[in-house]
């Protein structure tokens, strides 16, 4: 029996104010209120929710509760659930950008963001050796995932074009034997309905920002929009790729500023890929103070979302069909192990930048690599990221613990 809107409302406000811990703890959470708990879902609906988010672009979480509010209630479930997982969190992270923005230089909070930035490094270690354990099983996947390494560190080979890539290879070199069988007639007039309505609610107000605006908020919403489609594996996936851009090539952030803001993002509730408010926020108050940086971060917000609905409603009636399609699943693990490799390229990246003061780039015909200048190095930071990965990874402490001591570990070195 569905639950009533009001119980679907309650539940997910519950999981939306406590999904901290990334993907995997919220996974989690879901299962236990959703399948062990309340018993809305089966097993088997749960796990073929999870392989068919996980084919998506965007955060998979977020999704699978959109999911889960479509089975139980159709599209008012879908947008009930899905925008309570994500609004505690995007509230919260806001409020901080803000505070960040205004007062970001002061000493202390200097000092705190210094031990946040080394935490950091050590987190998407972690991330990266978790994700390896799950897509690196054949051999293969890991000339993938070496391959992809080598396209971004030394050639920077665009992030799209190497997901695009992984997925045509890994669609192409599965068999299609073994399809699910298809009974009843199939939903296209459903996902037509859905793509041409959530099409126009994503892409309407980008076409109102190309005509009467065509600034900074454009230019955010169009970066947004080509995020969303892009996301494969989870926001650690497109982190490189998206601070690269706002930060070498667009200007909106610096190095140390695009730390902070993944810190902020992995104390928060809701899904990591919040860290795209903070860049939003950040840009526009860079250039117009606290009204064009309230007006971007909603605009970062509607166009990092919207997409995340759009996938789900107009993919959701196939669902079956979809996670029983071999090539389907191939694609998704060639993916999947490319991202290993993007995740290992913005390790060394982000150390990098953490670790040394000036990072130069060498260039010669088609290589580029960078090169961080020894002299430069903070030892104060290189020693918290190593004390925050064994808390990590040899105590198994929480993410926000090693954040909060790594902060309260770099004010306490400042003070000396």
């Amino acid at each position: 029996m569905n639950p009533s809107i009001g119980d679907l409302t309650r539940t997910f406000a519950r999981i939306g104010v406590l999904s901290f811990g990334g993907p995997a703890a919220q996974i989690a959470l879901m299962h236990r209120e959703l399948v062990d708990e309340r018993k809305w879902l089966t097993e088997s609906e749960y796990l073929s929710a999870l392989s068919f988010c996980m084919l998506l672009p965007g955060p998979e979480a977020m999704q699978l509760a959109t999911y889960s509010g479509w089975k139980l209630h159709g599209i008012r479930g879908g947008l009930i659930a899905g925008g309570l997982f994500v609004l505690p969190g995007a509230v919260v992270v806001l409020a901080l950008t803000m505070i960040y923005a205004a007062f970001g230089q002061v000493p202390l909070i200097a000092a705190i963001f210094t031990g946040v930035q080394a935490a950091v490094v050590a987190i998407v270690i972690e991330a990266l050796l978790r994700v390896a354990r799950r897509a690196l099983k054949r051999r293969v996947h890991l000339m993938i995932a070496a391959l992809a390494f080598v396209a971004l560190f030394f050639f920077a080979v665009p992030f799209p074009v190497l997901i695009l890539g992984a997925g045509i290879w890994g669609f192409l070199s599965t068999s299609p034997t073994g399809v699910a069988a298809r009974s009843g007639p199939l939903p296209w007039g459903q996902s037509l309905q859905a793509v041409l309505i959530w099409g126009a609610i994503w892409l309407v107000p980008m076409a109102a920002l190309w005509i009467f605006e065509g600034g900074l908020l454009t230019e955010i919403g169009l970066f947004f929009s080509k995020l969303a489609v892009v996301t494969f594996g989870g926001a650690y996936a497109v982190l490189a790729w998206m601070a690269q851009t706002v930060v070498q090539d667009k200007g909106w952030l610096t190095i140390r500023q695009m730390m902070d803001g993944l810190g902020l993002a992995e104390t928060t509730p809701g899904p990591l890929i919040l860290v795209t408010e903070f860049v939003g926020y950040m840009a526009g108050h860079r250039v117009g103070g606290i009204p064009l940086g309230l007006a971007a971060a909603a605009v970062t917000l509607w166009m990092t979302f919207a997409p995340c609905f759009l996938w789900i409603f107009a993919g959701a009636p196939w669902i079956s069909l979809l996670t029983a399609a071999p090539r389907l699943n191939g694609a998704l693990s060639a993916i999947t192990a490319a991202v290993v490799g993007v995740i290992a390229n913005l390790s060394l990246w982000f150390a990098a930048h953490v670790f040394f003061d000036r990072v130069d780039t060498f260039s010669w015909m088609p290589v580029q690599v960078i090169v961080p200048r020894i002299n430069s190095i903070d030892l104060a930071a290189a020693f918290l990221a190593i004390a925050s990965a064994y808390l990590l990874l040899g105590r198994h402490w929480s993410i926000p613990k090693v954040l909060g001591l790594a902060a309260v570990a770099a004010v306490t070195l400042a003070s000396f």
